[in-house]
C-alpha cells in the first residue's frame, strides 16, 4: 500500500514539474510575444488619426456661408476647447478606468462576459474608449473575429504612440451623436446651437448618453428616453465622486432647450460665390473635391455679407420679375483684388451657371478705357481732337471696308476731344484711335490689365465685339483704379487646417503693370460720363443715372444688341454689372437696356453710404488746367463752360481758346446797350 502511494506521489510530482516547466515556457513565450507585439507596434509608429472632416467656408465677418462634407458633418476641436462637464460625463459612463488601463480593461471584459453568459445574449459592452476610437478610425463595424483582432491591434498602436489626452480628444471628435452629427462640436451645434466648450452640465450629461444608442437617446427623437439615459449618467458621476447628489438633481431638473430645426435663409447669390471660391480652392491648393470634403479645412473668403445683401436686393428691386433677362454682378476691392459680392444669375436653383465668372459676352463700349489708356500711353492727351462723322474705313488689304456708327446715328460732324469722345461714347473716334495706334495695341493693354480671354485684332474690337468675362473686365478696371498695380480676382483670403495651421494665404507681392500717371488720366476721362459739362451733339452716357449719384465716380457703360454693361468705381470699390439674355435674344425694350446702369448706381450709393465721400488723388506726374471742353484749349473768361482737366506734366495745352471771343464781344455790346439809363439821361431825353 505504501509502495502504491509512493508511486502516485512520484507521478504527481512528475506532472507538477511538467506543468511548471510548460507553464514557465508558456509564460516566457507570452511575455516575449507581448513584448514583441508592443515593440512592433512602437516600431510601426503612430497610426494616422485622419478622419473625414467637414470643410467650412466663412464670410469676412466670420459667418458661415457654406460647408463641404462627405455625408458626415464633423469638426475637430482640441480637448481644451471641449466642456469639462462633457469630458467627465463621457469618462464616467464610457470608461471609468481610462487613465489607468493601457487600452483594455480586464475587469470590464470579465464582467461583460459574465453578464452575457447569464443573459445568453450580448447585453453589455466591454470596449474601452481607445477601442471605440480605433474602431471609428480604421474599421468597419461588422461583428467578426477578424474585425476584433484588427481592433485590438489598432488599440495597441494607439496606446503605444499617443498620450491619453490625444486619444480622448480623437474619440470625442469622431464619435457619432445621431442625425449626421459626428464629433462633439457638430453635436453641440446641432442640438443646442453652441460650441463644445460652452455646454452646461445638464447639456453635457444629455449629450454624453447619445453615443450608446443614437437613434433612441437623441433628445430630438425621444426626449423621454434621453432624460432616462441622462439620469443614469448623472448617477454614475455621483458614484464616481465627480458630482454631489444635489448638483446632479439640479442638472437633471434644469430645462433644456433643444435647438429648433429651421431652414437657413441664405444669401441667394452666395451660392454662386461659394462655387467660385471652391474653384479657386482647387486651383490654388490643387485639391480634389473629395480631399476638400474630408480634410476639415477652414476657408476664409472675401465675401462681404452686407454688400452681397445690397447687391441682391438692388437686382430684385430693379428687375421686372416677369422678364427672362439674366444678370451678372461683381464688386471688388481694387487694392487687393478680393471679391466682395458676386451674383452669377437670377436663380441658382434654376441655373447654377455662373455668368459672372464663366459667361463670355461682348463688352461693347466698356472696352474703350483700355483703348484710351493705350492712346494716352502713345502720345494722345485729353485734348486730342478728331472728327466725329459718318466714316467708312478702308482696311489694310485695300479692299475690305468697315463703317462703324454712333448710337442713333448721331454725329458731331465736327472735331471732338478725347475727353468728350469717351464721355459721349463716340464710336467713330474710337475706331479712328484703334486703327491709328495699330490693332495690336488694344490687345496688348487689355492683356496687361488681366483680360485673359483671347481678343480678335479687328477694327470693331474698339467697340467691344470680341467676347470677354465680366470678372476679368472688373479686374481690368480695378487695375486702372488702383494706379496700375497688378491684382487678380480672389475669393479666398486664407485657408487653415482643422488645427489652425495656415496652408494658404492670398497675400502676395504686387507689381505695377500700368503706368500710374496714365492710369490716373484714364480714370479722369472715365469720370466724364457723369459730367454734363461734356455734353455735345448728344448727352453724356451717364445722364440717366445722375439723379442717383452723390459722389465722384469713374466708369463706362456699354451696349450691344444682346448685352448691357456698366462698370465703374469709386476710390474704394469697383463694381461691374452685365444684363442680357442667355440665348442671344436681343434687348428691344429701352427699359431693359437701362437695368445695368441703374443696378450699378443704386448699389454703389448704398454700398458706400457709410464711407466719407472722397475723390481720386492725382499723382505728382500730372497737372490740372481749366480748358474749354469743346476745343480742348485753355479756357478764357469768354468760354461759357470751363472744365478742370488733368494732363501729364508738359503735355497740357498752351494755346487759349479763341472760339468764344466774338461771343464775348457781342455779349459785352449787348450788356452796354441794355445798361439802365441814369435819371439825368431820362430827363435829357424828355426835354428833347
Amino acid at each position: 500500500m505504501e509502495v502504491i502511494l509512493t508511486e502516485k506521489l512520484r507521478k504527481a510530482r512528475k506532472y507538477i514539474r511538467a506543468i511548471f516547466i510548460i507553464g514557465t515556457f508558456l509564460s516566457i513565450f507570452l511575455l516575449l510575444l507581448t513584448a514583441g507585439i508592443l515593440a512592433y507596434a512602437k516600431l510601426q509608429g503612430p497610426p494616422p488619426l485622419a478622419v473625414p472632416q467637414s470643410a467650412i467656408f466663412y464670410a469676412n465677418d466670420g459667418t458661415v456661408i457654406g460647408e463641404m462634407h462627405h455625408g458626415e458633418k464633423r469638426y475637430w476641436v482640441p480637448l481644451e476647447k471641449i466642456s469639462p462637464y462633457l469630458i467627465k460625463a463621457t469618462l464616467s459612463i464610457e470608461d471609468k478606468q481610462f487613465y489607468k488601463h493601457h487600452g483594455f480593461d480586464g475587469k470590464r471584459i470579465i464582467g461583460a462576459a459574465v453578464a452575457d453568459i447569464k443573459a445568453r445574449a450580448k447585453v453589455q459592452g466591454a470596449s474601452t474608449i481607445t477601442q471605440q476610437y480605433a474602431r471609428n478610425l480604421f474599421l468597419e463595424h461588422e461583428k467578426t473575429w477578424t474585425r476584433k483582432l484588427h481592433e485590438a491591434w489598432y488599440t495597441i498602436r494607439l496606446e503605444m504612440n499617443y498620450d491619453k489626452g490625444k486619444i480622448l480628444e480623437g474619440y470625442l471628435n469622431t464619435i457619432y451623436y445621431g442625425h449626421g452629427a459626428y464629433g462633439i462640436e457638430a453635436a453641440a451645434e446641432y442640438y443646442f446651437g453652441k460650441k463644445a466648450g460652452e455646454l452646461t452640465l445638464s447639456e453635457a450629461s444629455l449629450l454624453a448618453g447619445i453615443p450608446k444608442w443614437p437613434s433612441r437617446y437623441s433628445p430630438r427623437s425621444n426626449m423621454e428616453a434621453a432624460k432616462k439615459r441622462q439620469q443614469v449618467i448623472l448617477t454614475s458621476m455621483v458614484e464616481d465622486g465627480i458630482l454631489t447628489q444635489r448638483e446632479a438633481n439640479k442638472a437633471y431638473s434644469q430645462p433644456l432647450s433643444v435647438k429648433k430645426l429651421v431652414r437657413k435663409e441664405t444669401l441667394k447669390g452666395a451660392s454662386y460665390f461659394f462655387d467660385a471660391a471652391k474653384s479657386e480652392l482647387k486651383k490654388e491648393l490643387h485639391l480634389t473635391e473629395q480631399k476638400i470634403k474630408t480634410s476639415g479645412l477652414r476657408i476664409y473668403t472675401s465675401l462681404d455679407p452686407r454688400l452681397q445683401t445690397i447687391a441682391e436686393q438692388t437686382v430684385e428691386d430693379v428687375f421686372n420679375p416677369k422678364t427672362e433677362l439674366q444678370v451678372a454682378f461683381v464688386a471688388m476691392d481694387q487694392k487687393s483684388g478680393f471679391v466682395k459680392a458676386l451674383i452669377g444669375g437670377r436663380d441658382y436653383d434654376q441655373s447654377p451657371f455662373n455668368r459672372a465668372t464663366q459667361a463670355i459676352r461682348q463688352p461693347g463700349s466698356t472696352i474703350k478705357p483700355f483703348l484710351y489708356y493705350a492712346a494716352l500711353e502713345n502720345g494722345f492727351t485729353p485734348s486730342t481732337s478728331m472728327r466725329s462723322e459718318h466714316t467708312t474705313f478702308t482696311l489694310n488689304d485695300g479692299v475690305s471696308s468697315y463703317t462703324p456708327s454712333n448710337f442713333n446715328h448721331y454725329y458731331a460732324n465736327d472735331s471732338i476731344t478725347l475727353q468728350q469722345a469717351i464721355a459721349l461714347s463716340d464710336n467713330v473716334y474710337a475706331v479712328k484711335t484703334h486703327l491709328f495706334l495699330g490693332q495690336d495695341k488694344l490687345v496688348e493693354i487689355a492683356k496687361r490689365a488681366g483680360i485673359s480671354t483671347p481678343l480678335k485684332k479687328v477694327p470693331s474690337l474698339a467697340l467691344g465685339t470680341s467676347p470677354v468675362k465680366l470678372i476679368e473686365m472688373v479686374n481690368g478696371y480695378s487695375i486702372i483704379a488702383n494706379g496700375g498695380w497688378e491684382v487678380q480676382p480672389s475669393f479666398i483670403k486664407k485657408v487653415e487646417t482643422y488645427d489652425g495651421e495656415v496652408i494658404y494665404d492670398a497675400a502676395r507681392e504686387r507689381k505695377r503693370i500700368l503706368d500710374r500717371d496714365t492710369a490716373f488720366l484714364t480714370t479722369q476721362l472715365m469720370t466724364g460720363m457723369f459730367d454734363p459739362k461734356l455734353n455735345g451733339y448728344t448727352t453724356v452716357t451717364g445722364t440717366p443715372i445722375l439723379k442717383y449719384l452723390s459722389r465722384t465716380y469713374a466708369g463706362k457703360s456699354g451696349t450691344t444688341s444682346t448685352d448691357s454693361w456698366m462698370i465703374g468705381y469709386s476710390p474704394e470699390l469697383t463694381t461691374g454689372v452685365w444684363t442680357g439674355y442667355d440665348r442671344d435674344k436681343t434687348m428691344d425694350m429701352v427699359e431693359e437696356r437701362g437695368y445695368a446702369k441703374k443696378i450699378w448706381a443704386l448699389f454703389m450709393e448704398e454700398a458706400l453710404k457709410e464711407e466719407a465721400a472722397s475723390s481720386f488723388k492725382p499723382p505728382k506726374g500730372v497737372t490740372a488746367v481749366y480748358i474749354d471742353p469743346q476745343s480742348g484749349k485753355l479756357a478764357t473768361p469768354g468760354c461759357p463752360i470751363s472744365k478742370l482737366t488733368y494732363y501729364k506734366r508738359g503735355t497740357e495745352p498752351s494755346e487759349y481758346c479763341t472760339d468764344h471771343l466774338l461771343y464775348e464781344e457781342k455779349k459785352k455790346e449787348k450788356s452796354e446797350k441794355t445798361e439802365d439809363p441814369t435819371w439825368y439821361d431820362k430827363l435829357f431825353k424828355w426835354l428833347n
